[in-house]
């Protein structure tokens, strides 16, 4: 098959959240198991460092109400997969992804520069896979100015991909003259131009990246007023786990670390990455004593207020020792710093990220917090329990699918999960996650070993994506 891969930001060349992992990952792993796909992503300001490594594929004028406007497009090899960028100095090369003004523009002139592209570099793919609000618009311009042009436009079928319902890009009505068409209501929801509800309306399927976030958004609770729509598509619309990298996240082979490890020799090797992480962050070394870990951004989805009801007295009433890192929130920021300068000897905060430090959280950790209000997917719990360290995690979305909780009659389990959004539940799953760790060690044993034997590899999911690729060309 040949795809078309659409996305906003594409890792390692642009990056705000998972979007960019999975615009890697995916067409990565499609590759490999012998689809022919390529990724088309705006040229941003920070990719001209690799300007002298691309090809320049030529340009195409676009009008989008009455303005008019030139994109070039360059080809980069990167692992083997074939990066497209769009260049448009004015609308992309600035500092940040997103948060403009005339973002609605930005990627509507990023939505005519798919299509348009087709022809200057031709490359008329079976499936254009779309990526969000910023590529929602595509199948709606695709039908109403591409299609009567060739059996090659005829014959193309779009897959969106929800990665996040909450982000839908919504503008002001007058935004619809960009498309070049009369007045429609695909587009249109509560008198405003919605660009991911356009993609519902008009793409050939959709789907999201975990089971239940897909049942979730049908809900009036997660569907962000979007439920309705999604209700109409149902039968067109599912839900695929996102995966992650084996190679880049695997204990025996990171780098990062300071002692390799498998599930084999998990316990000294967790053993030796603790005392080294605890000695970097200057906390008291107690291997016996368990460490906790958050890694994420600092935002109210990520159940951050949970925590900073319940973490003191975690803190308080626990030997545990702790290391936040992240980024976002001010007031979660500060409240990050608060605790390391209260108990500067059990709690450790990182303000920001770096990957190497991550892996090594990873690796080092035994609890790993992820107690989301919501959760489309969420790749940390999984990278944790590759690792060994067992997340808390709320049951929700992808944590749902991912995280089997403990069940102490039977012994088995690779996390600890509570089901409603609430500080006291969390908490008292934490605790449980900290006494099962001191005091019943073989028991954590197994379920150590049990999270890293999970298969959540990106081969597993890219044959999920050819099925439904299949689904839709009917073969």
């Amino acid at each position: 098959m040949k795809i078309l891969f659409c996305s906003s930001e594409a890792f390692p060349f642009s990056k705000t959240g998972g979007l960019a992992d999975m615009a890697l990952f995916l067409p990565k792993s499609l590759i490999q198991i012998g689809h022919d796909v390529r990724i088309i992503t705006p040229y941003y300001s920070g990719i001209a460092k690799h300007h002298k490594d691309m090809r320049f594929l030529g340009s195409s004028s676009i009008r989008m109400g009455g303005l008019d406007t030139i994109v070039n497009y360059f080809e980069l090899i990167h692992q083997g997969i074939p990066y497209i960028f769009v260049q448009n100095m004015h609308y992309f090369e600035r500092d940040q992804l997103y948060g403009y003004n005339d973002d609605a523009e930005r990627f509507t002139c990023f939505s005519y520069a798919i299509l348009e592209g087709l022809k200057v570099f031709n490359f008329y793919p079976n499936i254009l896979h779309l990526n969000d609000w910023q590529t929602g618009m595509v199948p709606y311009l695709l039908d109403e100015h591409y299609r009567h042009l060739n059996d090659h436009y005829y014959s193309i079928h779009t897959l969106l991909t929800i990665h996040n319902l909450e982000y839908q890009g919504t503008f002001d009505s007058y935004v619809s003259r960009f498309f070049n068409t009369n007045f429609n209501y695909t587009y249109i929801h509560f008198d405003r131009v919605n660009f991911l509800k356009a993609g519902i309306e008009r793409a050939t399927k959709i789907n999201t990246v975990s089971p239940t976030y897909r049942n979730e958004v049908l809900t009036n609770e997660f569907g962000f007023t979007l439920d309705g729509a999604l209700e109409r598509r149902k039968d067109d619309f599912c839900g695929i786990l996102n995966g992650i990298d084996s190679d880049v996240f695997n204990p025996k082979t990171d780098h990062f670390i300071t002692q390799p490890f498998d599930y084999v020799d998990a316990v000294k090797g967790k053993q030796k990455n603790k005392e080294a992480i605890l000695h970097h962050f200057d906390l008291d070394v107690d291997l016996k004593a368990p460490l906790v870990v958050y890694i994420g951004r600092l935002a109210t989805q990520k159940g951050i207020n949970l925590m900073t009801r319940s973490l003191e007295e975690v803190i308080e009433y626990s030997d545990a020792r702790f290391i936040l890192m992240g980024s976002g929130n001010d007031s979660y920021q500060d409240f990050f710093r608060y605790l390391s300068y209260k108990y500067p000897r059990k709690v450790g905060n990182y303000i920001g990220f770096n990957e190497e430090i991550a892996h090594k959280l990873y690796a080092s950790s035994d609890l790993f917090l992820m107690p989301s209000r919501f959760e489309p997917c969420g790749l940390g719990q999984m990278i944790a329990m590759r690792y060994g360290s067992l997340p808390v995690v709320r049951e929700t979305g992808g944590l749902k699918d991912t995280v089997m909780p403990y069940n102490q009659y039977t012994g088995e389990g690779t996390g600890f999960s509570f089901a409603n959004y609430d500080a006291y539940e969390f908490k008292e799953k934490l605790f449980e996650g900290i006494h099962l760790y001191r005091n019943q060690p073989k028991v954590w044993n197994k379920l150590m070993k049990s999270a890293m034997k999970q298969d959540f590899s990106l081969e597993k999911m890219a044959l999920e994506y050819e099925k439904l690729y299949q689904i839709i060309l009917g073969v």
